[in-house]
């Protein structure tokens, strides 16, 4: 709710519709992230599809939900959110799968493909628009992370298994972890401070993030993608 991108799209539109595919066993983030998102446009549709038709539910506080895949169930949103559907897929399947879906977004659409943990404690996510990905973002709870690279086990599909020597994925973790560690003398005052103090240090060795204006609940970070496309095939 807090991304530009992710603003522009939703405030831009005439109709925002917004999807949540594949929700799970149950609703819940489906509803939260209604309502989320409707403190940046409240008049937004928000649709949760399920391909089990058994977990299809009746809709619930101005959401509704039906059963659908990677087809969006013939709807043109201009936000997509697909988190752990990606994770039972091998890898060379995913750029089929984010274009089956990009090709189902109203124009300017965006799709968030990402992986968390059950409570939501650890998210990494792909956002990407019709040209293909744009930014990684990850993001964990501040008390649930002893390092941010600890959030590896929760990269996207696409990354997942990228954290080797050599992969771009691999470097950003690494320089994270010493720029948590430098900031270790803030760490009194608590890992929201010190995290934002280790991306000032990012910064300033030149990495290509933006320090968020407002302080979150999550420490978070945001890169291009282009600071860690995977950078070569695994056999």
């Amino acid at each position: 709710m807090h991304h530009p991108d992710v603003r522009r799209v939703l405030q831009s539109s005439a109709n925002p519709l917004v999807v949540d595919l594949g929700y799970g066993a149950m609703p819940n983030t489906t509803l939260e992230l209604a309502g989320r998102l409707r403190t940046v446009r409240p008049d937004l549709r928000v649709i949760g599809l399920e391909i089990d038709p058994a977990r299809v539910v009746p809709g619930s506080d101005g959401v509704q939900f039906a059963r659908g895949g990677f087809e969006l169930a013939g709807l043109r949103p201009d936000l997509v959110r697909a988190f752990n559907v990606l994770r039972q897929y091998p890898e060379d399947a995913v750029p089929a799968a984010w274009q089956r879906i990009l090709s189902g977004l109203a124009p300017g659409g965006l799709l968030m493909d990402g992986t968390c943990d059950e409570l939501g404690r650890r998210c990494a996510w792909v956002l990407l628009d019709a040209e293909g990905p744009l930014s990684l973002t990850l993001a964990w709870d501040p008390f649930d992370v002893e390092m941010p690279s600890d959030i590896a086990e929760r990269l996207p599909k696409v990354l997942i298994h990228r954290n080797i020597e050599g992969e771009l994925i691999h470097d950003l973790l690494r320089r994270a972890d010493r720029a948590w560690s430098v900031s270790a003398p803030l760490a009194p005052f608590g890992p929201r401070i010190r995290w934002r103090a280790a991306m000032k240090v990012l910064v300033e060795q030149g990495l290509p993030i933006t320090l968020p204006r407002r302080r979150m609940r999550d420490n978070v970070l945001t890169v291009p993608w282009s600071t860690v496309a995977p950078a070569k095939r695994i056999d």
